[in-house]
């Protein structure tokens, strides 16, 4: 079990802000699975790898092949109320779910 991090590059977000795009991204994606997978991702020690992605059209390519796979599957936007200047979509948050499902929608990605 693992959970996948899919972050857009072209922002250039700072580590700050990053940091926290990629925890809204691993929380709401928990809180949308379901609480077997969560607990049996927890007993393996909560695997998570951020991925990049060089656009929004990209990102959400793969959020919605997660989705049609029946992945739970999580497009974070920020409000754009610090460092954008307006609501921009930053990331995506994929699973807890085994590895095999998840390597099929991004295992091609780069680690970021």
């Amino acid at each position: 079990m693992k959970q996948v991090i899919l972050v857009r590059t072209d922002l250039k977000m700072d580590k700050s802000k990053l940091a926290v795009q990629v925890a809204h991204a691993s929380v709401e994606a928990v809180l949308q699975s379901d609480p077997k997978d969560v607990e049996e991702w927890r007993m393996e020690g909560m695997k998570k790898v951020i991925l990049k992605v060089p656009s929004l059209p990209e990102m959400v390519k793969h959020h919605k092949h997660a989705k049609k796979d029946k992945l739970v599957s999580v497009l974070i936007t920020d409000a754009g109320k610090t460092f954008f200047k307006k609501a921009t979509r930053t990331c995506v948050g994929i699973g807890p779910a085994e590895e095999a499902d998840l390597d099929r929608v991004t295992g091609h990605l780069k680690m970021f």
